[in-house]
């Protein structure tokens, strides 16, 4: 009788990267990072934070089966929270019956704000600093010449009048940075110290807060997908079913920023994932595409669902994506930059279309769950193993422990730990 083929996750945990490195067509060596060896060292924690003890580990995984503007695409993700990995790789398998995931992005323009205050009048100042913006953005360009020789730079100046009660009027200047492949926090604040005197001297305003913006909204990322009907039915789900009950369970988040807040984090459950595994600044997204969702005077979903002419799913995402793949992280780490090799993503908006799709791919698995059989069947089954490792469950103990969890229906600690107890005894 001929031998099956194991499936990648039953492949045991030594095996799975010698898998990948042939998938990628990859050097063994070049993913050994992805599995702690080299690993980020505590010596290099010390000079990356202060007061440093060591490092703190996370669960890394891949999300398969995501074809990406045509492209196969092999996404690590770190979280410790189950089935977002396996909710996304499903996902993914399902997308590629449509052709797979579309994305594209803006231009990586940031956005640096400079606050002045103690301005008298308002229109007058506004006006003298727009009609030096040639001279401020020429000043701006002088800040970092390597990021110029790139094609970065300044592209524009922007001046906003802002009333607040507190504090009175006051005067916001942007500064709109080409940042390339990099997130670009470092050079925009430079940019903005190097502008502040200059500008005070136009505007006779006192300059106060120089910083950069996380409501990145010049820099966005779009993903979109279509899973044609036929694809869409399980077990007793009809398609009509499956597709009717995501749109439903999508209206609700538009409509309600109680779900809304919840559905976004689902997004983002698949989105930091991604973020962590590179050595990107998780919270600058977070907060960029929170704000964004609220960008409409209401906090609403960053996703869309709808029906197409023939009947198929089509779902969109867009939101800021300020991420890099030079500076910071992403090259002290060596994980991170192993994670880059893998994805073979070779500029910032390569990596951001990667990240965009798999936020999408989450929110689908997410909302048909929710649809159909209950988002805790599947998710709770696969956190029953956590319940089994934290009762002390050891070697097979966990997988027999965790099972026995869900034939019961009763996946608590307590439980747990007695099972173990009378197992032993």
């Amino acid at each position: 009788m001929e031998k099956k083929t194991p499936k990648f996750y039953e492949l045991p945990v030594s095996s799975r990267l010698e898998q990948l490195a042939r998938e990628a067509g990859l050097p063994l060596e070049d993913l050994l990072p992805l599995a702690g060896a080299p690993a980020l060292t505590p010596e290099t924690a010390d000079y990356m934070i202060e007061n440093a003890l060591g490092v703190f580990g996370l669960p890394l995984g891949v999300a398969r089966n995501f074809l990406i503007n045509g492209r196969e695409v092999l996404v690590p993700m770190v979280i410790e929270e189950p089935s977002v990995v396996a909710g996304a790789s499903y996902m993914a398998k399902l997308v590629r019956s449509g052709g797979g995931f579309t994305a594209e992005t803006t231009a990586p323009e940031m956005i640096g704000q400079l606050q002045l205050l103690d301005i008298t009048d308002l229109t007058s100042a506004k006006e003298k600093l727009l009609a030096h913006r040639e001279e401020l953005l020429a000043l701006a360009g002088k800040v970092d010449p390597v990021l110029a020789r790139f094609g970065g730079g300044p592209r524009d100046i922007e001046v906003r009048e802002i009333s607040d009660s507190l504090i009175g009027p006051f005067l916001v200047l942007h500064l709109i940075y080409d940042v390339r492949d990099a997130m670009g926090a470092n050079a925009i604040n430079t940019a903005l110290e190097q502008l502040a005197p200059r500008v005070a001297q136009i505007s006779g305003g006192r300059p106060h807060l120089r910083i950069l913006s996380n409501l990145a909204d010049k820099r966005l990322a779009r993903a979109e997908c279509t899973i044609p009907l036929s694809a869409l039915g399980f077990g007793e789900y009809t398609p009509e079913m499956v597709r009717d009950g995501i749109i439903e369970a999508w209206a609700f988040a538009a409509a309600d920023p109680y779900r809304a807040a919840t559905h976004n984090k689902g997004i983002m459950n698949g989105v930091d994932a991604v973020i962590l595994a590179t050595g990107n600044d998780w919270r600058a997204v977070e907060a960029g595409a929170h704000a964004f969702a609220a960008r409409g005077g209401r906090y609403t979903s960053l996703t869309a669902w709808q029906k197409t002419a023939d009947g198929s799913l089509k779902g969109t995402l867009q939101m800021p994506m300020a991420v890099g793949i030079i500076g910071g992280a992403t090259r002290s780490n060596p994980a991170a930059a192993a994670a880059l090799k893998l994805m073979k993503v070779n500029t910032a908006a390569e990596l951001a279309q990667v990240i965009v799709s798999v936020g999408l791919a989450q929110n689908l698995a997410a909302l048909r769950a929710l649809a159909t059989e209950g988002i805790q069947r599947g998710h709770m089954g696969l956190h029953a193993r956590q319940v089994a490792l934290a009762a002390g469950a050891v070697g097979d103990e966990v997988n027999r422990l965790a099972q026995q969890l869900v034939n019961e229906n009763n996946i608590r600690s307590d439980r747990a730990v007695q099972l173990l107890q009378e197992w032993r005894s």
